[in-house]
């Protein structure tokens, strides 16, 4: 497991991008090798979103070859709903970047059959060859996705009742109307998630700073299902300073430690451009009589 700590929210969101970036350029993506990517809502990975389409619009990163998998949706909300997560994906994320809209997927909180759209996304997952990373945000108690306290920490994609701190927390998207925010929602499951090979997940500010005491120092619980990424082989959590107010000095000290280890990974940083160059040099035939 690895612990990113930055000074700002903003350098939190940079380093994340940064190695989404790299992970995808290095992976080499194709058509007929797709990068395979799970995604998050939220506040939280606004500033990421804002990163990785800079790259894009540099001509750093290409999303051509990319499939997208969200975390979660909203049931009941019409789907141009303006909070519905298929409004929030389109208009932070999607429609400024290159991916194509076949190769996105989000569960429908419309459908006739909840549990059997549910059960789809499981094997569309599958059929994509499992998500290569998983990147996920977390809620003041701890929830990844919508798997809120007390969710089995083996579970996968479902229809899901939303706890009340949820509802008062996401009332703020909703004009601050407790009436007006949905009380279910579909979700991948902290099983769903675990399955990906790698796992990274963005905690920022002082209100997830427990939250984040919990998954870090503390032992595995379901009350806490970010705690469960302990257990996951490839785990990084980015985080601000802010966050680590309630972890222990020493344990602080130590992933700071580490911080010029863990900076390679983002260091250097690549570019299609520089891809496109090698294939361009590797193409010229060798000079002959």
């Amino acid at each position: 497991m690895k612990l990113i700590i930055l000074d700002h929210y903003s350098q939190a969101s940079e380093w994340a991008a940064k190695y989404i970036r790299n992970r995808i350029i290095q992976f080499n993506p194709g058509p007929e090798k797709y990068f395979t990517l799970g995604l998050p809502t939220g506040s939280t990975p606004l500033g990421c979103y804002k990163k990785l389409i800079e790259y894009y619009k540099n001509g750093d990163l290409s999303f051509k070859y990319v499939k997208t998998f969200n975390m979660d949706e909203y049931v009941g909300l019409p789907r141009d709903h303006p909070e519905s997560y298929h409004s929030f994906m389109w208009n932070n994320f999607f429609k400024h970047i290159d991916i194509h809209p076949e190769n996105t997927h989000i569960l429908d909180g419309n459908a006739v059959d909840l549990q059997a759209e549910c059960d789809a996304f499981e094997e569309k997952i599958k059929a994509a060859g499992g998500i290569e990373l998983f990147v996920g945000g977390i809620g003041p108690d701890g929830h990844i996705a919508f798997n809120e306290p007390g969710s089995s920490l083996v579970s996968r994609t479902r229809v899901k009742t939303l706890a009340m701190d949820t509802i008062l927390a996401n009332a703020r998207f909703f004009d601050g109307e407790l009436a007006k925010v949905p009380t279910m929602a579909l979700t991948v499951g902290v099983g769903t998630v675990m399955d990906a090979r790698e796992v990274m997940i963005l905690i920022t500010g002082a209100h997830k700073a427990f939250a984040l005491y919990k998954a870090i120092e503390e032992g595995v619980n379901h009350m806490w299902t970010v705690s469960a990424f302990q257990q996951h082989p490839r785990t990084v959590f980015v985080c601000d300073e802010d966050a680590t107010l309630e972890l222990k000095v020493k344990t602080v000290k130590y992933f700071k430690g580490l911080m010029l280890v863990h900076n390679k990974l983002v260091d250097p940083l690549y570019s299609i451009k520089e891809k496109e160059t090698e294939k361009s040099q590797s193409s010229k035939k060798p000079y002959s009589d």
